[in-house]
């Protein structure tokens, strides 16, 4: 298999170089059988990393322990599901995966009809970073390097990664990431062409979305993983690799809200253009914290030369799209201006700035060991209060213009429409701080004003939805419901983003209540005592121990009481991994929209009592169900059918494309 393997990626990279070189011939005039020549080498690519990947995946099923990475991640009793996903569990194989989804990617791209002007500059694009990623591979970091003497075992995998978490989370991750490398690809291609117009963005919508939508479920997934297995009571730590996930998210998100406005008012264009850059030159950034060991991460691969290598790529490629940006910035700058601060491009302008400012913010934070060290000789970590404290505001700001852009005009609103428009929204919302104030008791201002925005949002967009239907019905005499469906089904983007919105609601609603009403406490037990913890009753009955595949577990017998009402038994473990000295706290968890009861076993003593720390975290169940009200909502908005994107007919103008108008 190593043999396979090796040689593979050998023929990959050389294929992958010469796609390059046959694009370029292309384009220099030589003729059509180079363009052919290029995507046939494209899809060898493709094809020849897949065998890569097959080879490596069954080397790590069938314990091939004369391949070091094999013996690095692997052992014979690891259940075969973690085998499975060991291939992206350390530096080489998750180079592997990169590349490999990169490859398809651009196979994909160069094999679709809907882009045919843009395939000659797009793919080569796609392709030079593939070719780094194969070089990579081939000379720097080799997944397939034979051991003189293998052993008869492997070392196992990291007990933290033998989770459900490992199964989805890189994979989504890693999805997102890479998908971002199609629209920049698409955007320098039309740089190139000098047409710099609405259809590169057209032609990779679902694109950008699709990535978007992955990425978002990489944090998600990751910040639930965290939660159950790291064994702290939190999910999201601003830890480095954390963080570096989390900007190209922010920056995305900017860029898939600016697009609309340069659709709909041929404007932003340069300023698309860096978002698409910066975005995915952060996806690369992340890749260089994760592999450079610059920064301490307990989701790092620990010091590595790759380090310097994608830091220098990345340099790179960035600096030369930033050029080619210059060179076309008098096409770039044909296009309509602001006509007034008060209209709904301005708060779609301000909504990036807000998201561009938070992933700035977290960057300074996460870099800042970095440049303390080089400017005085000692690295000095910016700590979890100082991420809270700047983005927090930022995070209600721009939730607050959720609810705020969809009843502005484009161009430019009046004062009269304004007060209009928002003054039911705002009277349900002043309402429902009221109950919240004098019923529900909350009087902590954060957990007020976020709680108090989110009815706001929530409240002027189903006067939005509402006020369309209204129209909508007076236009066709249709009945409310099916004047309601068919508004919906109209305009799926629209409406899509709106139940985007809810999900990002959903979250906020999460992250407030975990974060300002959170509680702890730390109880001993003897077997057969009783503890009152808030409002739950909890009662330890003993310790037990069994085997579990490869592992042993100690585990504590609970059961839990809340206000009379029996919530039923929880198993709370200390697991011991054959493969590793440290043991691993499992949580038990009681979850409901209203809060989390979350139980930590972290010691015992030999008279058979037991040291429980326990954790109250409200709502979060809120935060993970607004996720998926998020993959809800690009769903919708993605499927197909008239209606579901902006077409010339709603801009009001003409778009360039290939060289001609149309109209």
């Amino acid at each position: 298999m190593a043999n396979i393997g090796t040689i593979g990626l050998s023929i990959a990279f050389g294929m992958g170089i010469y796609s390059v070189v046959a694009f370029f011939l292309f384009n220099s005039n030589r003729g059509l059988k180079y363009l052919l020549s290029a995507k046939n080498a494209v899809y060898g690519t493709a094809l020849f990393t897949t065998i890569s990947v097959l080879a490596m995946l069954y080397a790590l099923i069938t314990g091939d322990f004369s391949i070091e990475y094999v013996t690095q991640y692997t052992s014979q009793d690891l259940p075969a599901i973690y085998k499975l996903t060991a291939l992206w569990a350390g530096n080489a194989g998750s180079l592997l995966f990169w590349a490999w989804i990169l490859v398809l990617l651009a196979a994909l791209v160069t094999v679709s009809k809907e882009n045919r002007e843009y395939i000659p500059y797009a793919s080569p694009i796609m392709m030079v970073v593939s070719v780094f990623f194969l070089f990579m591979l081939n000379f720097v970091s080799q997944p397939f390097v034979q051991l003189l003497s293998p052993p008869p075992d492997g070392m196992g995998m990291n007990p933290m990664l033998q989770n459900p978490g490992m199964v989805i989370h890189p994979v989504t991750l890693y999805l997102g990431y890479v998908g971002f490398t199609v629209p920049f690809a698409f955007a320098m291609a039309a740089l190139i062409m000098k047409n710099p117009g609405d259809q590169w963005i057209k032609l990779t919508r679902k694109w950008t979305l699709i990535s978007w939508l992955f990425l978002t479920l990489g944090n998600l997934f990751g910040a639930q993983w965290a939660y159950v297995e790291l064994g702290w009571g939190g999910y999201w730590a601003w830890d480095p690799v954390e963080n570096a996930s989390l900007m190209p998210w922010l920056t995305g998100s900017a860029f898939l809200h600016s697009v609309m406005v340069q659709e709909r008012k041929n404007m932003l264009k340069i300023w698309n253009m860096v978002l698409i850059i910066v975005t995915f030159g952060l996806t690369l950034f992340g890749t260089f914290l994760v592999r450079s060991g610059v920064v301490a991460s307990v989701h790092a691969f620990g010091n590595s030369s790759l380090g310097a290598y994608f830091l220098i790529f990345t340099s790179l490629i960035i600096l030369a799209a930033l050029y080619l940006v210059a060179d076309r910035i008098n096409l770039l700058r044909q296009g309509n201006q602001f006509e007034s601060y008060i209209s709904k491009e301005s708060s779609f302008l301000l909504n990036n700035l807000l998201l561009v400012g938070s992933a700035f913010s977290i960057f300074w934070g996460t870099v800042f060991p970095i440049v303390s060290e080089a400017v005085v000789g000692q690295k000095i970590a910016v700590g979890i209060p100082f991420f809270n404290q700047v983005n927090a505001p930022i995070g209600l700001a721009f939730t607050l213009l959720m609810g705020i852009c969809p009843l502005i005009a484009w161009r430019k609103a009046n004062f009269e429409n304004i007060a209009k428009n928002f003054l039911w929204p705002w009277i349900i919302a002043i309402i429902g701080m009221l109950v919240m104030v004098f019923i529900g008791g909350i009087t902590k201002p954060y957990a007020l004003i976020a709680y108090t925005i989110c009815v706001f949002v929530i409240s002027s967009t189903l006067q939005d939805i509402l006020k369309g239907v209204r129209v909508r019905k007076k236009l066709t005499g249709e009945n409310l419901i099916v004047s309601l469906i068919r508004l919906l089904s109209k305009n799926r983007r629209r409406y899509g983003g709106y139940v985007i919105h809810m999900g990002i609601v959903m979250m906020i609603v999460g992250i407030t209540g975990s974060n300002v009403f959170n509680s702890e406490a730390v109880k001993t037990f003897k077997p057969g005592e009783t503890a009152v913890v808030g409002d739950y009753t909890i009662s330890f009955k003993g310790l037990q121990q069994t085997s579990r595949d490869n592992m042993e577990v100690i585990y504590a017998d609970l059961r839990v009481i809340k206000n009379n009402y029996d919530m039923g038994n929880l198993q709370v473990e200390k697991v011991f991994y054959s493969t590793s000295e440290q043991p691993m706290t499992e949580p038990a968890i009681i979850s409901t929209f209203k809060e989390d009861f979350y139980v930590l076993l972290t010691g015992w003593e030999d008279d058979g009592s037991a040291i429980f720390k326990i954790h109250i975290n409200p709502q979060i169940k809120w935060l993970w169900t607004g996720g998926w009200v998020i993959v809800i909502g690009v769903i919708f908005a993605l499927w197909p059918g008239k209606g579901s994107g902006v077409g010339s007919r709603y801009l009001g103008r003409g778009e360039v494309s290939y060289g001609k108008r149309v109209s």
